[in-house]
């Protein structure tokens, strides 16, 4: 009768607390490790025991198959707060997808569309097949029988923290406050935000607007200042020999020296695209307005005040007063409309769908020299730094 009360462990009430945190956090690191940085971006390989480990406690804590979760999340990406999206705050609404969160995934994962164009790549093994896609519940079923044999009845508490600690803090704050409220490095084309830069609660999730920033990285952080558990994760599991990392966010590396724009320079802006744009706020917008608030005569002077953050941010997130106020500031200045007109002119460099990169070349090229014949300093500053723009990937 002890055993059924009280479990095979008989911990204290302070040992129900950090068991409950431990499993829970297990599934967390397995979804932004194996779910999120390795199966939907492949940004890393894993050991084979350590990518099943994964793929097995994922069946145990959440019932959810990789192939959906991955096509879900890739779908989010390419249709990123348009009404094709999946879970957008921005056009859902943050209350329901914050509480209707993993409502919304389930009824994304069960559409064969979504799945076969998306969700490629992804485990499909004897073991998948006709275990953990075929019968997810046996996986919940088993974790409940195992959390009441060795925790008692209280185990059947812990289960169901389990059971709600994906779709509230994944499916319900990353996907919904990460794209309503924080904090942004990089003006993005969606609505994303970093919540907190300590990526821990959350397994580095947190940094969600780093990871649209850059995709592609294992690694969420980009400043010195935010931490990122799970790559911490990531690097022990490297260090083990368990695990490579394959790519991560680049460095830029500026060369004094050269002035000749060429493929290698396109493709270092290309792919550090938002860090450009970032620059260009700071060198080139930042400046020139402080200059025009300076000169403006008093009747103007109102229409230069708190645009400085409307410049830099991406369009589709200003509403239509700010667009407007922003209009109105571009209106009463030439040398300000010309700058902002370059950052867009910068963009439909990389937005092109060609692949032609001699084009790109050819259209970076001519947009440097336009700068340089600007006669504005601050833009014709930002195209010399520009040429000697490149990367160094670590």
């Amino acid at each position: 009768m002890n055993i059924l009360m009280d479990g095979l462990l008989n911990l204290s009430v302070w040992g129900y607390i950090g068991a409950t945190l431990l499993l829970t956090h297990i599934t967390i690191v397995s979804v932004t490790v194996f779910l999120h940085r390795h199966q939907a971006h492949n940004a890393l390989t894993l050991h084979p025991a350590v990518s099943h480990f994964f793929r097995f406690w994922l069946w145990l804590t959440t019932g959810m198959v990789t192939r959906q979760w991955v096509a879900v999340h890739r779908k989010h990406h390419a249709k990123c707060e348009s009404s094709d999206d999946p879970h957008s705050p921005q056009v859902l609404g943050l209350k329901k997808v914050l509480l209707q969160g993993s409502e919304l995934y389930r009824k994304e994962a069960a559409n064969a569309e979504t799945t076969d164009k998306y969700g490629h790549g992804t485990p499909d093994d004897v073991l998948e097949r006709r275990l953990y896609s075929r019968y997810p519940f046996i996986g919940i079923g088993l974790m409940l029988a195992i959390d009441v044999l060795l925790f008692g009845a209280i185990g059947i508490t812990i289960f169901a923290i389990q059971m709600l600690w994906i779709p509230f803090w994944a499916a319900g704050v990353i996907n919904g406050v990460g794209h309503f409220w924080g904090y942004r490095n990089f003006e993005t084309d969606d609505a994303s935000r970093n919540i907190v830069p300590w990526g821990i609660l959350i397994g580095g999730e947190e940094l969600h607007n780093n990871h649209h920033s850059y995709g592609f990285s294992a690694r969420l952080s980009n400043k010195w200042w935010e931490f990122d558990i799970g790559w911490f994760y990531i690097r022990i599991l490297e260090l083990l020999g368990l695990a490579k990392v394959k790519k991560i966010s680049p460095r830029a590396v500026i060369e004094p020296d050269k002035s000749i724009i060429d493929v290698e320079t396109v493709r270092a802006v290309v792919r550090n695209r938002f860090h450009i744009l970032k620059l260009y706020g700071r060198k080139v917008i930042k400046p020139v307005l402080k200059q025009q608030r300076r000169i403006a005569i008093p009747s103007y002077k109102p229409y230069f005040r708190r645009v400085s953050r409307l410049l830099v941010r991406e369009g589709t997130v200003l509403d239509a007063a700010k667009r407007e106020r922003l209009a109105e500031a571009l209106n009463h200045s030439q040398t300000l409309e010309t700058v902002y007109r370059y950052k867009l002119a910068l963009k439909e460099i990389w937005r092109k769908t060609s692949r032609d990169q001699a084009d790109r070349v050819r259209r970076l090229q001519e947009w440097c020299n336009q700068a340089e014949a600007s006669g504005i300093q601050a833009l014709q500053d930002f195209a010399c730094y520009l040429r000697g723009y490149t990367l160094d990937i670590r």
